[in-house]
């Protein structure tokens, strides 16, 4: 998928990609590892401390799967619900607009232009062209 791309637009790519995968395992494995900080805060946003290991987990088996070439437009689609839960959440609270509830809309953009940039197929379905 990576044969006639520049090394900009592959790095950029790799880039974009490996931000979102760094962020997700760190924020994954907190939850996994629930220190106080994580629970407080999963909490004070409605939720069970019952509910943070599983959230932890679908955001965990999300990232890995976009971390491989071959899955990870799958992967893209499930953290793009996983990121649509987290802005469902933040409205909820009622949250600053663009520090916070807006973050996970960046998150997205940052997972689709990754792909986007690396992968014809993904350049092809989204296309404007008619």
């Amino acid at each position: 998928m990576t044969a006639n791309i520049s090394k900009g637009r592959l790095w950029t790519a790799r880039i974009m990609s490996g931000i979102i995968i760094l962020f997700m395992l760190f924020d994954s494995i907190l939850k996994l590892i629930k220190p106080v900080q994580v629970v407080e805060g999963t909490i004070s946003l409605g939720y069970e401390e019952h509910h943070i290991m599983v959230i932890g987990i679908l955001g965990l088996i999300s990232t890995i799967l976009y971390a491989f070439p071959r899955t990870s437009f799958i992967g893209a689609l499930l953290l793009t619900g996983y990121f649509g839960g987290v802005l469902a959440t933040q409205i909820r609270v009622d949250a600053p607009l663009f520090s916070t509830i807006l973050f996970p809309v960046y998150l997205a953009v940052l997972t689709w232009g990754g792909i986007w940039l690396r992968n014809e197929k993904v350049r092809k379905l989204f296309s404007l062209d008619s």
